[in-house]
Order: C-alpha cells, then sequence, then structure tokens
C-alpha cells in the first residue's frame, strides 16, 4: 500500500482521540518538587492513577485499527489478520509505560525514535503478519508517536518544564566548555596573542635605515626609517587596450610609487641598481604592514638564509632571521593559509648565481601552496634574465633615479634624523650649483655618503671632491658587502678598479657613454694578464659579470650594451687612468670640449704638483674666458700647486668675475654652466655686481635650471631694484612654483611688478603672500584671475594684456582697492561698470567698447591707444576727472584731433604718439594747458607728423621716445625755450649719436634712458 493512502487512512482526527485517551491529565507547574515525572507516571493504564487497563488499550487499538479498514480505499492489510494487528498495536502501546523517559526527553527524542523504541520493547508484537501488516504496524506506531509527542507538548507542565530542562542543561554545557576552554586553548586565540607581540616587534625592527660602509666619527650609520624614509619611483611595461581608430598599443611605460607595487598585483620583481633603495623599501613595506595589522610581514633577506644551506619552511620563516619570538605550532601556515602574509624576499643578487635556480624552486613552491599572499623579490637589474619569473606571474619593475626634488626631500630628512639642521642649506646649494656632485646624488645611498661627509667636515665638503669619489668608491666597491655580512668578495678593490678605469677611459675618449658588451670584454681580456687577483677568477665574460652585478658602478641600459650609473664616476675613473698612463697631452688637447670639462678637473686631483701647473697654463694659454673660468674650477682640486701658477689663474679669472656691467653679464654667460658654481655673493659686491651676477645666473637658467637657481636664491633679500627686478623677471625660466617658493616670496615687493603668464604660474600665486601690483598675460578668465589671489583687496596695480577671455570688465570690480588698470583685452566691455572703484590710473591699449570711459571721473592719469569715438575729446574722455598725465597714441585722435584737450587744465604731462599729422588746431590746444611743463614725442612724430608747432613756452621737460637715430630734431630747440631736461630714448636695436643729439640742447641736461 502506497504511503499516502496509508497516511490518508491514519487521519488525525481518528489518532489523536485515542491517544488522548492513554494519557492521565496533569496538573499545573515544571514538575520540579519532586524527581522527574517518567511516562510511567503520566500513561493511564500504569501508576497510582491508573483510568486503563490492558483490555481498555487494546479497544483502543481495536478501534484505531477498524477504523483503518473501514476508510474509503484499499485495505492496508489483509482483513483476516486485523486480530494480530490488533494484539501487535495494543502491546507497543503498553510498552509506552515502560520507557524510562520524561515527556520532555520523549520530545527532544522525536516521534521516529520513540517508535523504535516501542518497537524495540516489543519484538514478538510482529511474528507471523504479512509484510503489508508489518508495514502497517510500523507507519500507525509512527503516527500514534507524533500524536503522542504533539500531546505532550500541550500540557500545561511541558513548557515550564521544558525551560527548566534547557536552562539546566545549559548551565552545564557552558561549564563543560569552559573547562575545555581553559585546558585547551583555541588556535585561533594563541595567534592573536603572538601577533599582538609580534607586528610591533616587526614594527620596530624594521623600523631604522642603515647605511653600510661609513665610518665617520660623528654621522650617525642609523636612523628611524619614519623620519628619513622617501617615496621614490618604480617603472614597468603595462597594457593598455587601443580605443576606436588607434593602432593596438600592447606596452606602455607605468610609473607610480614603489611602495604601491603590492596594490595592484600581488607578484612583483623589483629592480634596482646598488644603493638605489631596495632594502630600504622593503623595510618600509614591513614596518607599514606591521603597523596597520592588514598582513604579516616576513622579510626574508637572501644572503641570510642560504647560509643555512636548506631554504626555510613558513614554519622557521622567523628563526631563519634571528626573530626571538617563538609562534604556535602552524601558526605560520595558518597566515598563509588564510591568504594574510606579505613576503618579502630581499636580494635575489647578493647570493651565488648556482643558489638563484634554486631560490626560484623555493619561492614558486610556496606560492603554489599558499596562494591569496603578496610576494616581493629584489634584485639588481643584471642578476637575472628579464622573463625569470613572468611566466609565474611576476610583474617586473623597476626603480627609478631620484629627481631633484627627492634630493632635497632626502637632504632634509637625513639632517632632521641626525639633528644637523645647520648644515643642511649649505649642502643643498651644493648640490645645486656643483653639476658633478648633482649627478652623483641619485639614489639614497650616495646622497647619504654626501651627508654624512659634509656633516664631518663641519659643512663643507672635500677641498677636492676626490675625498668624496674615493670613499664612494670604497663603500660600493668592498665595504658594503663586506659589513651587510655577505660571503668575501671575490675581486679586490684595487682590481675592481683598475679594470673599471679602463673601461671608463675607453668611453670617455670614444665621446660616449655606453660600450657594447663585446668591446668591453675585450678590454678586461687585455688587461686581466697584468691583474693577478682577477686572472684567477675565470675569462673575461665572467670577470665582466661580476663587475656588472656587484660593483655597484655599471649596469647594462639595454640588451648587450654597458655604461657607468653616474656619468661622474666614468669622468672621474677616464681621469685616473689617463694621469697613470701620462695622457695629460690628450687631456688638455680636449678642453675645447665641453663634454670633457669633468674629465679635466678630476685629472687635475689625481695628477702630481708639477703635471698640475703644466695643465692649467694649457688651459690659460687658450686665453679664452671659458678655460680661464675652467682653470678656476680646477683649483678646489689642486692640494699643492705651484704658487705662481695659483695667482695667475685667479687674476685672469678675477676680471671676469664677478661681472661689473649686463654686457660683462651676457659675455660671462657664454662660458656656459661651468660659471654658476664659480659666481660669488651676495656678501662683498656692489650693487652692479650683485645684479650682474644675477644677469649671468638668470641667463644659465636654460641650461643648468637647478644650478641657476640656487645662485639666484642668495640674492632673494638683496635690497637693491635693479636686482629685485631681475629676479622677478626671470620667473619664466623655472618651475613656477618652486621658483615663487624659493625666491619670489622672499622678496621685498616695493618697486616690483609681477606678471603671471601660465596656469602653472597662477597657482603659484595662491601660495604666496599678496602682491600690490600684479599682472596677467595671456588668455585668463576672471574667476581665475581672482581665484588665484587671496586677498584682492590687496591689489593696488593690475595689468590684463593680450587676453581674449574677459569680456565683461565689471567682474574686476572685485579688485576694490585697485588705483592703476592696464588693458589689453579685444572683447572686454563696460568700463563704465569701474566707476565704483578709486582707480586714479587707466592705461587702454585695446578694448571692445569705450563708451563708459567718461564715467570714470577719479581718474589723474589716462593713456589710450584705440580710436577714439565722437569728433572731440570731450566725448568721449571723462570730463570731470582731474587728468595730470594724458598719453595718446596710435589711431587715439585719427577722429576727434585734440580738439577739446584744453578742457582739462589740471594736464601736467602730455605724450603725443599719433600715426596721424597734427594740426595747427591740435597744437593750439597744446599750447592752452596752463600747467603742461612735461611733453612727450615719439620718434614717429618726425619729420611729416609734427605739423606746425608752436612755441611752448612752460615746458620744461622734454623726452623724445623711441628714436631710430636718424630723426632731424633741430626745430625743437627754438620752439621750447624753457627747457632744463631732455631725455632721450632709443627704439628696441637703434643706436643713438648721443653727442649730437645734445649738442642741440646746450641749455639743458641731456639724459639717455
Amino acid at each position: 500500500m502506497e504511503p499516502a493512502v496509508l497516511g490518508g487512512k491514519l487521519a488525525s482526527s481518528l489518532v489523536a482521540p485515542l491517544v488522548k485517551k492513554l494519557f492521565a491529565t496533569g496538573g499545573p507547574g515544571a514538575g520540579l518538587v519532586d524527581r522527574p515525572v517518567r511516562l510511567t507516571h503520566l500513561v493511564a493504564f500504569r501508576g497510582e492513577q491508573r483510568t486503563l487497563g490492558e483490555k481498555e488499550v487494546r479497544r483502543l487499538a481495536g478501534r484505531l485499527v477498524g477504523a483503518s479498514l473501514d476508510s474509503p480505499g484499499e485495505p492496508p492489510f489483509p482483513p483476516d489478520e486485523t486480530e494480530a494487528v490488533t494484539d501487535a498495536l495494543t502491546a507497543r502501546l503498553l510498552a509506552l509505560g515502560d520507557l524510562d523517559m520524561d515527556d520532555v526527553q520523549a520530545v527532544r527524542l522525536g516521534h521516529q525514535e520513540l517508535a523504535k523504541q516501542l518497537q524495540y520493547r516489543s519484538p514478538s508484537a510482529t511474528g507471523g503478519l504479512s509484510a503489508d501488516a508489518c508495514y502497517f504496524l510500523d507507519s500507525v506506531t509512527e503516527w500514534a508517536c507524533l500524536h503522542i509527542l504533539e500531546f505532550f507538548t500541550r500540557r500545561s507542565t511541558f513548557v515550564a518544564r521544558t525551560l527548566v530542562e534547557q536552562s539546566r542543561w545549559h548551565a552545564e554545557l557552558i561549564a563543560k566548555v569552559d573547562v575545555l576552554i581553559a585546558r585547551t586553548p583555541r588556535p585561533d586565540a594563541r595567534d592573536t596573542a603572538f601577533e599582538r607581540r609580534y607586528l610591533p616587534y616587526a614594527a620596530e625592527q624594521h623600523n631604522r635605515i642603515t647605511i653600510y660602509g661609513i665610518d665617520l666619527r660623528d654621522s650617525p650609520d642609523r636612523w628611524p626609517l619614519e623620519v628619513a624614509y622617501l617615496s621614490l619611483e618604480a617603472t614597468g611595461d603595462g597594457e593598455r587596450a587601443a580605443l576606436p581608430g588607434e593602432h593596438a598599443e600592447t606596452e606602455r611605460t607605468v610609473r607610480l610609487p614603489a611602495e604601491d607595487a603590492l596594490l595592484t598585483h600581488d607578484r612583483v620583481l623589483l629592480r634596482g641598481d646598488a644603493g638605489s633603495g631596495k632594502t630600504t623599501l622593503v623595510q618600509w613595506l614591513a614596518v607599514t604592514a606591521a603597523r596597520s595589522g592588514d598582513r604579516i610581514p616576513y622579510v626574508l633577506p637572501l644572503r641570510t638564509l642560504i647560509r643555512a644551506g636548506t631554504l626555510p619552511a613558513p614554519a622557521a620563516f622567523l628563526t631563519a632571521v634571528g626573530c626571538p619570538l617563538t609562534p604556535p605550532d602552524g601558526w605560520a601556515e595558518r597566515v598563509l593559509s588564510a591568504g594574510r602574509g606579505l613576503v618579502l624576499v630581499d636580494g635575489l643578487d647578493e647570493i651565488p648565481a648556482a643558489d638563484r635556480h634554486r631560490t626560484r624552486d623555493w619561492l614558486l613552491a610556496l606560492i603554489r601552496a599558499f596562494p591569496g599572499n603578496r610576494w616581493l623579490l629584489t634584485s639588481r637589474p643584471t642578476a637575472v634574465r628579464p622573463d625569470w619569473l613572468t611566466a609565474e606571474g611576476f610583474r617586473e619593475l623597476a626603480l627609478t633615479p631620484m629627481r631633484q626634488s627627492d634630493v632635497a626631500t632626502f637632504v632634509q630628512r637625513w639632517h632632521a634624523a641626525a639633528d644637523a639642521p645647520e648644515y643642511e642649506g649649505k649642502l643643498l646649494d651644493a648640490l645645486r650649483t656643483k653639476r658633478d656632485l648633482a649627478r652623483l646624488a641619485t639614489n639614497p645611498l650616495m646622497c647619504g655618503l654626501i651627508c654624512a661627509l659634509h656633516r664631518e667636515r663641519r659643512g663643507y665638503l672635500p677641498t677636492g671632491r676626490k675625498d668624496l669619489y674615493d670613499a664612494a668608491l670604497t663603500m660600493l666597491l668592498a665595504r658594503r658587502d663586506r659589513e651587510r655580512g655577505m660571503e668575501a668578495v671575490e675581486l679586490s678593490e684595487e682590481a675592481q678598479l683598475e679594470l673599471l678605469q679602463r673601461l671608463a677611459y675607453a668611453l670617455v675618449l670614444s665621446g660616449r657613454t655606453e660600450m657594447e658588451v663585446e668591446t668591453a670584454e675585450g678590454i678586461v681580456q687585455r688587461a686581466l694578464p697584468s691583474v693577478a687577483s682577477a686572472a684567477g677568477q675565470g675569462d673575461a665574460a665572467t670577470v665582466l659579470h661580476a663587475l656588472l652585478l656587484r660593483s655597484g658602478l655599471l649596469r647594462r641600459p639595454g640588451e648587450g650594451t654597458l655604461e657607468f650609473v653616474h656619468r661622474t664616476f666614468q669622468d672621474y675613473l677616464g681621469a685616473r687612468y689617463a694621469v697613470e698612463e701620462g695622457h695629460l697631452d690628450v687631456i688638455a688637447g680636449r678642453a675645447d670640449d665641453t663634454q670633457w670639462e669633468d674629465v679635466i678637473r678630476m685629472a687635475v686631483a689625481h695628477a702630481r704638483p708639477g703635471e698640475r701647473a703644466v695643465l692649467l697654463r694649457r688651459l690659460l694659454a687658450e686665453d679664452t674666458p671659458r678655460l680661464t673660468l675652467l682653470a678656476l674650477a680646477c683649483l678646489e682640486h689642486a692640494t699643492a700647486l705651484d704658487p705662481a701658477v695659483r695667482t695667475e689663474v685667479e687674476a685672469r679669472a678675477g676680471a671676469l668675475i664677478p661681472p661689473a656691467s649686463k654686457e660683462d653679464a651676457k659675455a660671462l654667460a657664454e662660458a656656459g654652466p661651468l660659471v654658476l658654481e664659480l659666481l660669488p655673493g651676495p656678501e662683498g659686491l656692489t650693487d652692479a655686481e650683485a645684479h650682474g651676477v644675477t644677469v649671468t645666473a638668470s641667463l644659465l637658467a636654460g641650461q643648468e635650471p637647478v644650478g641657476a637657481l640656487a645662485v639666484l636664491r642668495r640674492f632673494r633679500d638683496h635690497a637693491d631694484l635693479d636686482v629685485r627686478r631681475q629676479l622677478v623677471g626671470t620667473w619664466d625660466r623655472f618651475d613656477a612654483h618652486e621658483y615663487a617658493v624659493e625666491v619670489l616670496d622672499h622678496l621685498e615687493r616695493t618697486g616690483l611688478f609681477l606678471t603671471c603668464a601660465t596656469a602653472a604660474q597662477r597657482e603659484a600665486v595662491a601660495v604666496m603672500g599678496p602682491w600690490a601690483c600684479l599682472g596677467f598675460r595671456g588668455s585668463h578668465r576672471s574667476s581665475e584671475m581672482l581665484g588665484c589671489v587671496a586677498d584682492p583687496g590687496a591689489v593696488e596695480q593690475l595689468h590684463i594684456v593680450a587676453n581674449p577671455e574677459v569680456t565683461e570688465l565689471g567682474e574686476l570690480s572685485a579688485f576694490d582697492s585697485l588705483r592703476l588698470l592696464l588693458i589689453h583685452c579685444p572683447s572686454a566691455r563696460g568700463l563704465g561698470q569701474l566707476a565704483g572703484l578709486s582707480l586714479t590710473d587707466l592705461l587702454i591699449m585695446e578694448a571692445a567698447d569705450l563708451t563708459g570711459l567718461p564715467d570714470l571721473t577719479t581718474l589723474r592719469q589716462l593713456s589710450v591707444d584705440q580710436r577714439l569715438p565722437g569728433t572731440r575729446l570731450t566725448d568721449s574722455l571723462p570730463t570731470g576727472a582731474p587728468l595730470a598725465y594724458l598719453y595718446l597714441g596710435d589711431d587715439a585722435i585719427a577722429g576727434t584731433g585734440l580738439r577739446g584737450l584744453s578742457h582739462w587744465e589740471t594736464l601736467g604731462a602730455v605724450y603725443l604718439a599719433p600715426t596721424t599729422p597734427l594740426t595747427a588746431e591740435d597744437w593750439a590746444e597744446v599750447r592752452r594747458l596752463p600747467q603742461l611743463a612735461l611733453l612727450y614725442l615719439n620718434g614717429c612724430l618726425f619729420p611729416d607728423n609734427l605739423g606746425p608747432m608752436p612755441p611752448l613756452p612752460g615746458v620744461v621737460d622734454l623726452n623724445l621716445m623711441d628714436l631710430e637715430g636718424d630723426e632731424d630734431i633741430a626745430v625743437l630747440p627754438p620752439l621750447l625755450p624753457d627747457l632744463r631736461t631732455v631725455t632721450f630714448s632709443a627704439a628696441h636695436g637703434a643706436v643713438l649719436d648721443t653727442d649730437r643729439l645734445a649738442a642741440l640742447f646746450p641749455d639743458a641736461e641731456v639724459l639717455l634712458d
């Protein structure tokens, strides 16, 4: 019979009333006054309150079986087994009284398990029954048990008893769990406790930078990483999908901060030259990860791991690097399995080549066993081939050399960490002006060495920089590896120097900075017989590879080529070899080539006193400013020298430096950037000499902006107006923000006018203090000009030149303290909207509309270059303004002439530069001006536009402007009988015969502007 059919026959309406009769009704409560109430005490046919006997139970079972047979449908078993089935069901129901449990336990057991308990206690009940009968018996038993449990849950005592039982059970469970936890702490609890100790330890352990190879007395070799860390840039190849219409671009250069290398890629191979900051970056990543708690850092220096022979499994990571903390068993594996690790493997180049492949296998096995972590491997560029880990999903990045701004930041932080701020400024100036020194300071290692040497010598670098290079070479070639605990260096320092200087001299002679590897191998091959310690290390290719890998002085910029990491090392070592070989004639013969300047200076440093004198005399013999100054620069490196030679060099150079005039400055600048480090001042210079020095530095800014800025910066507190104007006028030759911060913002503003031509300069204005006199050249919207000025009310003079963006002049009303305004804006309108300002000076070079000009009644000086509307000046100029000066140029009076000029009786100065001839009527207006004392006449008036000029008594000052030199001005002296002063100004490129011009005015003082 199907279960669905059987279920229908055993409906709840049949079972529930019968089951209810089997149990006695209990009273309310939880039964707490006695021991737990067993089912024996609940059933109605057992216990003291018995209401049913076995006979009654059989009657109930018979009714249940009979009702099933009487229901519609197929009978559940053969009818002749009715009596046997009833007996069996009776036996099972009576077994309820034998169960040793209470109602709460029965409900917890479930109806199926309760049915099995009844079956177990009445095994003989099914004897002789058919399969259908047995099936029916089991099913009706389960249905009966289900309703029995339902009956229990509805009893008034059940809920209360259940809550009591659950409370007891929970209490026992909590007590047992507490005992278990106390006896056996959870692994994650132990891990958390350990990490609370390990992370601070890791942060403190790696929060120190060490400079190896420095043993200077007063310079620290360790300082806090967080103080001195400098964010460097890393580059690599990236991919970009081609845009519609573009050619496919599979690779492009990606630049990012080095510390962000692992943010976008979980596996990175970072390459960098010796001292470029690889280990420092590893430390920084470890410290920041430890402090944030996002990742668990493991710093694994390979030079330390490889000593043990077997590279460590995760469980031995900390032990292998000497960490004194003992982690819980399996902690490292749990960290890596959860993807929480930051594994920093440092120094692939610092282990023997034979160990690199097993290191690769070790690393890849870890990555495959523990995916999801972050992995960084560092190496020098030439240690392994470019695609060494590409197939394993590693992204390759390379640390770039430090930029000028990075160097400045490093120097500042170094001195802050070393508590030596007094030496910082002088070193920064030296790095800016001394080119070879600046080329040396391109990575943290060399910067640190320079800082240490500078401090050791109390703010001075060595008298000759040879000491600096010697210290750098010793550190790079020998001491750094030895003090880092690496294996003995295969090539001695002297052997490396001998080979390197031959390579350097070959490059110097060829005028190149790169060499084919095959050529280099040939040079090494020829040198090996004379370098005994190198000859035993293998063939030329092996020795050259060792130099590339460990010296820190060579690198491979491309496949099949090599170069020196710093040009200054090439020049230094090349000069050393040239002097050793006696090639002074070769060096002196190349003095005209600017590429040999540093070689010559280093040759003087290496040469003996007699050789130095010969070389310097050869330079002086050329009698050119550049070579004379080169000889002067060489004196820095000449520790011992014939006094007569030194005196001659200083005397010859003294005639060039400092420059006494602008012309001398221009001639001095022709000598090139070498001049910058020789320029003196400002102490001990006259104002004219200080001006000459700033002009020279300004002219050299295009070739050597860093050095030029360092010179100009020294003059930022100078009081002379010409010096300050020179500093302002050369702004556009430098980085706008840097020059503003370093120079402009320190200037005394009196007499200075600052002009912005670019968006970068506009942004720089925003970071400076207020400028009262400000100009904008080019396209700048009114909102942009206002936006870059923190206090528009501080601006008193404003020039807006060649600006097509300005349309509504009323927007300039925000400059509410404006007194002078120059407008060269072809689209500008609304002059009348400026009437609310107290303008006293207005210069109109070009505007779209002049109709509002009469409203500006506060003007005292007015200049107009474009055609005025109307037929008289009083039609277009402000008749109510007390004008004292009026400039009329180009087409200004083409329609009006000077008619109406005499209206302004306050005019004391008039400038006439019209393109149309002046008439007798015009001059009559001029003559009627009662206070006219100063007359400006432009060269364009001669000879045809001057017209019938009448005598003008009362004019005491005459300025003749933009003269070409051939004008006939002899007519003027008789017409100006009261002249006391005459000033001549030449047009651009013109030369005036001042003697001839002065002879025309024998009774006046003649000046040349």
